[in-house]
């Protein structure tokens, strides 16, 4: 060896990455997936009416899953419980519809008949602002707008912004009879799927399994509401009380501020009916037992279904109802335990997130949970 190379220092080559290392900064990876969201963010709020109807069908399809899986475990042939299936999301959609179409019917009915009674309300109101010093030129520009016929057209707006939510019955129908056929084989092709791809496996069975405890949540505290409110409302004499409870009902699937968006029709009703006295006493039910109901029990149990806080479920709401529209607001936490799925349960690296948006910290702080081990190797 030369005396040159005996003194020269070795050369330190740059240390190998690791595989955890990141090609390109991971601000900008953040960036660009915040962009990306950006877009499909857009483009779902573009095609809000299309997406509207196909999350629907696809939340209906996942509720009555098991009756396929039933039927096939029975010995059954695939055609018997897709069958059953279709025939049960039949009754749910077409009950819905009818009911919501006789109710707006009486509804329109009614109301013209509360005209004078509206004058006499609006007679006081002008008197009791009077007595606060209200100019009278001012109280004749906020009430002078109002009457029987503006009040049923909004009312009328409102349900129809439900029935709307079904306006396309035929797509939904249609769409819930090919996902019916699919769902035929959904379970082999689940099978194939955990043998090849475990963690998309795990994402598909969480969003199914969570979709249908916050279904069963919901209708369960659903119907219990729907009952102490319709027989309170019938108890205390306000008109159409079947009406305000089915209300009741589908407002319980909006989380946190179903039961003020529920509050509201029947409130004025009993104003308009029977006086300030009967509207208070609706009010007072309302805010007790729904609030207490629809507020802090049942988001408790949706939190325990689902994995989701009462802050997320909020959001998702507020979120969800901008970029769909009213039916965001019925599908938010489907929607979200979709997007959940999709985002964070597909991937083990990011399910950590899964804690910060649960409604209560893990026991095991050290427990990762798995994907589920497929049943066929």
């Amino acid at each position: 060896m030369s005396p040159r190379e005996k003194g020269s220092r070795p050369t330190r080559s740059a240390p190998a990455p690791t595989p955890t290392d990141w090609a390109i900064p991971r601000g900008l990876i953040v960036l660009l997936a915040a962009a990306g969201g950006v877009v499909a963010v857009g483009g779902m709020k573009a095609a809000a009416g299309l997406l509207g109807p196909v999350f629907l069908a696809l939340m209906l399809t996942v509720a009555v899953q098991p009756i396929q899986t039933w039927a096939q475990r029975r010995g059954r042939h695939a055609l018997v419980g897709m069958g059953l299936a279709f025939v049960a999301v039949m009754v749910i959609v077409l009950g819905m519809v009818g009911l919501l179409i006789v109710s707006a019917a009486q509804l329109a009915t009614e109301l013209p008949q509360y005209t004078d009674r509206l004058d006499d309300v609006l007679a006081n109101v002008r008197e009791l602002l009077a007595g606060f010093g209200v100019n009278s030129e001012q109280i004749h520009n906020l009430l002078s707008e109002l009457d029987v016929g503006k009040l049923v057209g909004v009312l009328e707006s409102a349900l129809s912004g439900l029935l709307g939510i079904f306006s396309s019955l035929f797509f939904i129908l249609a769409l819930l009879l090919f996902m019916a056929f699919d769902g035929m084989t959904i379970g082999t092709k689940l099978d194939v799927i955990a043998a090849q791809r475990p963690e998309i496996a795990y994402a598909i069975e969480s969003f199914a399994v969570g979709t249908r405890k916050y279904l069963v949540v919901s209708t369960v505290f659903g119907l219990i509401v729907a009952v102490l409110d319709g027989g309170a409302l019938w108890l205390m004499g306000v008109p159409l009380p079947v009406l305000w409870a089915l209300l009741s009902f589908i407002t319980n699937y909006i989380p946190n501020i179903g039961f003020v968006i529920g509050l509201v029709p029947p409130a004025l009703l009993a104003l308009l009916d029977s006086g300030p006295a009967l509207m208070i006493w609706v009010i007072v039910f309302y805010s007790v037992i729904n609030f207490v109901i629809q507020s802090i029990i049942q988001p408790k149990f949706v939190g325990d279904a689902v994995g989701l806080s009462v802050t997320v479920t909020f959001v998702s709401l507020v979120f969800w109802t901008w970029v769909i529209g009213a039916l965001g607001a019925l599908l938010a936490v489907p929607l979200t335990l979709l997007v959940k799925a999709l985002l964070l349960d597909i991937d083990p690296t990011t399910r950590w997130m899964n804690t910060l948006i649960s409604d209560k910290a893990p026991t095991d702080p050290g427990r990762v949970e798995p994907p589920p081990e497929p049943d066929h190797p």
